[in-house]
Parts: C-alpha cells; sequence; structure tokens
C-alpha cells in the first residue's frame, strides 16, 4: 500500500531524533523509499533524502512528537494530505496514537494495511484576496500586543451575528475544540459533530461560545486596531494590516487524515486531557 514515508520530528529532543533515525532504518529496510524532514539533516547519522515539509509528496507521513508537530506538518506539506502515522514524544500528545516503544509494531500494521483512518475536517482561511494556510486546529485573529482590545463585527453567510470586543477571536474545528479553544472557554465537538466553534479570547460581554454548521461562511471584519495578528494552529503567523480588513472562514476541500488502530476520542480524552484521575486510567501520558 505504501511505497514512500516521510519522517518529521521534533528537533529539540534528542530521543526523538534518535527515533527517526531508527525508523528511516527501519522503512528502508522494508523497502520504502525514505524522506526526511530538512531541519533534521544535522540530527541524524547516514545519508538520507532530505526534503523541505513543502515538498514532502510521500504516501505516508510519520510524525514523531507532540501535537505541535502534528500541526506544523499539516500546515506545510503539499495538498492532499498522505495519512499521518502520530508517534507520541510531546507533553500530552492527544492527537498521536501510539508511544514511542510501539512504533515499529505500528509500522508492521500499517505496512499491512491492519488500521482505520480518522479524517479530520480542516478550515479554509481567506484576509482579503490572501489565501492563509488551512487549519487543522483554530485560526486565531487577535490583537498585535498585549493589553489591547480588538473590535470586530462577525457575520454568517453574510448575515450580522454580533459585534465582539475581545483580545481577539479563536475559530476551531471538531479537533482544534480540545485545544486552545477548549482553554479559552469553548466545548468540546465530537468528532461526529459537523461543526466549528467561535470563541472570543476574553471578551468584554459574556458571550463564551457560538457553535455553527460546518457549511457556514463565517467573516470578521475588524474594525480596529489597524493590525492584528493572524494564527493558524500556532505554526503559521502573519500580520494583516488593512482597514476593515475582512477574514472569512469556510469549511475546506482539504482534510487531515490519521491513522488510528481503534475508535479512541473519549479514551484520549479521559486519559490525556479532561477527566484524568476522574472515573477513568491514565494510560501513563503525561
Amino acid at each position: 500500500m505504501f511505497k514512500s514515508a516521510g519522517i518529521i520530528a521534533r528537533f529539540d529532543k534528542r530521543k526523538a531524533t534518535k527515533l527517526a533515525e531508527q525508523t528511516a532504518e527501519y522503512l528502508a529496510k522494508k523497502g520504502l523509499k525514505v524522506y526526511v524532514e530538512e531541519t533534521l539533516k544535522s540530527k541524524l547519522k547516514g545519508t538520507w533524502d532530505f526534503c523541505p515539509l513543502e515538498k514532502m509528496r510521500t504516501d505516508l507521513i510519520i510524525t514523531i512528537g507532540g501535537d505541535g508537530t502534528i500541526l506544523r506538518t499539516c500546515v506545510a506539506i503539499p495538498k492532499p494530505e498522505p495519512p499521518i502515522l502520530a508517534i507520541n514524544m510531546g507533553v500530552r500528545g492527544f492527537l498521536t496514537e501510539v508511544q514511542p516503544q510501539d512504533a515499529f509494531t505500528a509500522i508492521d500494521r500499517c505496512l499491512k494495511g491492519d488500521f482505520i483512518t480518522e479524517k479530520c475536517a480542516k478550515l479554509s482561511v481567506t484576509a482579503g484576496d490572501r489565501k492563509l494556510p488551512d487549519a487543522l486546529n483554530e485560526v486565531l485573529i487577535t490583537v498585535d500586543e498585549p493589553v489591547k482590545i480588538m473590535y470586530a463585527k462577525i457575520s454568517k453567510d453574510n448575515e450580522p451575528v454580533l459585534n465582539c470586543q475581545a483580545d481577539g477571536v479563536m475559530i476551531a474545528t471538531p479537533t482544534g475544540s480540545t485545544g486552545y479553544s477548549l482553554s479559552a472557554g469553548g466545548p468540546v465537538l465530537d468528532p461526529s459533530v459537523d461543526a466549528f466553534v467561535l470563541t472570543p479570547v476574553c471578551s468584554l460581554s459574556v458571550l463564551r461560545s457560538i457553535v455553527f454548521p460546518a457549511e457556514s461562511k463565517i467573516t470578521v471584519e475588524v474594525l480596529r486596531p489597524k493590525r492584528v495578528l493572524t494564527v493558524v494552529d500556532g505554526a503559521y503567523r502573519t500580520f494583516l494590516e488593512t482597514q476593515n480588513m475582512c477574514i472569512t472562514v469556510t469549511r475546506s476541500k482539504n482534510e487531515t487524515a490519521f491513522i488510528r488502530f481503534r475508535e479512541n476520542f473519549y479514551s484520549r480524552l479521559r486519559s490525556r486531557l479532561l477527566f484524568r484521575g476522574i472515573g477513568g486510567k491514565s494510560n501513563g501520558n503525561p
């Protein structure tokens, strides 16, 4: 099924780069063409095909790290995205599937086709005529420096919804509802819910979140300040400086596909995020 694989790892952790090296060797012995993220060039022994994420076209992606590693991968790799096998070497690793000690067993199962695929919706983000990267988790529109208020008008399908005075506005997918959006007071969306959630950050009003159907077109018209910061998945950042700027968010035609070996959303939710120590046994992840 898979003839080529790309390896992406967090480069600030020796155990992750070591596993990346071992994984590259293992895949090569299995007959796959192996590409390694070019930022690992000085970290790995041996001669490998090092490739920037933007040019990594492979049948399979293996990430070795946490959710941050996954998100920067999904922002950058060419579309459509290949399936991702995520090995946890992060703090919580909510999106990851296997622990390092199970990496090669998981790879063998992938090569045999013994897995299921979890497809996750993404957000398409445009600022005026400028297309920004798709978001797997969320897009954040916020002031360019602390202790300022952003004034914005929020519309759905060109119909006014609310006037917002807050530090910023975040729009998240069901996948992203367990991340920054949750920390900002937003709800957790079950993966089967076809929707996304808008959450003001430190709002001056009592409004916390609104859940919109996934086919909605959400427009954030920034009235002031004139300069705002837009962040996609924490991995892509850009300053926008135009008067009466509009950021439009819709459902993307692209998706991210994760390799899973069982349906385990609520297991991950209990053990890694929400209810650890309350009626559920932790799987040992930080």
